[in-house]
């Protein structure tokens, strides 16, 4: 009887999976306009106002500074004003804290300043930082290589993958859908940050670079997952001479994996939004983009992706009728 009552639940589960598969099967047009519509305001950010640079990337040197008492910021920018250094970014910490960017001192001109700050009260120094353009120049460039070399590598390492995967979408053509989503999901956090370099002055750093290269993993971590459920009930229908349509077989595979992909990025995401609210100052813009990056991600990962091979697997059908 318990056997029966666990191969009719099984049973169920099947046919409730395939029915919620059918519905997003049926809508899944729908999927893409959210995305989309969130990729066109990252684009409009990052061209309206672009990002604005950290000193570990553009140069320069960052001071932090501790008041018993803290000081008006405006009062602050009129005396720094008066170095003539040239454009002095003064923005809060936290309650104590003052934090100046500024270009490359010497340590005469930093004795200086400290000492203009001290006119405000007694004032103690936290951390001083300075990175020379030709560093800050080395580390894009790095960068850049990092993301173009990560996705080459992501196509070439799928492609070997799923070799065995030639039909009805070629083996490649995953890898190119997997770095079609990953832009996505770089072009997210972008996007925010864009915003929020106009809006509160926030920079991107190496931290940026770490966490969208974090992203990256993640991300096609989990597209690769559903990509292996694809191949794998592709495989049993192959063995079993059953025929199936492309569109089914996707999205059977889709929800077999959703819960899997869903699970494992909230868990993930609660103890980045842990670190955002009670973490240092310091790893709260790298939590916000790993937080940012890690939904868009899943998103893409499970929504997509898959998807988007079924159109370009009626594209390719639609093109050999002509």
């Amino acid at each position: 009887m318990s056997q029966n009552n666990t191969q009719n639940s099984g049973i169920q589960n099947k046919v409730s999976q395939t029915s919620n598969g059918m519905n997003l099967k049926n809508k899944q047009h729908l999927l893409f306009i959210l995305p989309a519509f969130v990729a066109l305001l990252a684009l409009i950010a990052i061209a309206q106002w672009g990002l604005r640079p950290g000193i570990d990337l553009a140069g320069g040197s960052m001071l932090q500074v501790s008041y018993e008492s803290l000081p008006v910021v405006e009062d602050v920018n009129t005396r720094l004003a008066e170095l003539q250094y040239g454009e002095i970014r003064v923005q809060t910490a936290n309650e104590r804290e003052l934090v100046l960017r500024q270009r490359e001192l010497t340590n005469d001109e930093k004795q200086t300043l400290m000492s203009a700050l001290g006119e405000f009260g007694a004032v103690t120094e936290v951390q001083f930082n300075s990175v020379g353009p030709s560093i800050g120049a080395e580390i894009v460039e790095k960068s850049w290589w990092a993301i173009v070399l990560v996705s080459i590598s992501i196509i070439l390492f799928i492609a070997f993958a799923f070799r065995h995967v030639s039909k009805p979408v070629a083996s490649w053509k995953y890898g190119v859908v997997a770095i079609v989503t990953l832009l996505h999901d770089i072009l997210i956090p972008t996007g925010l940050f864009a915003y929020l370099g106009y809006s509160r002055g926030a920079e991107v750093g190496v931290f940026f670079i770490v966490a969208i290269l974090t992203t990256l993993g993640i991300s096609i971590n989990d597209t690769i997952v559903v990509f292996d459920r694809i191949r794998e009930n592709l495989r049993l229908n192959e063995e079993g001479r059953k025929h199936e349509i492309f569109s089914d077989v996707v999205w059977k595979s889709i929800m077999q994996t959703m819960a899997r992909s869903i699970n494992t990025s909230v868990t993930v995401i609660i103890m980045l939004v842990a670190l955002f609210i009670w973490g240092p100052e310091s790893t709260k813009d790298f939590s916000l983009t790993l937080i940012v990056g890690m939904v868009a991600g899943t998103y893409s990962s499970v929504f997509l992706a898959s998807p988007m091979l079924v159109y370009l697997e009626k594209w390719q059908k639609q093109t050999e009728k002509k």
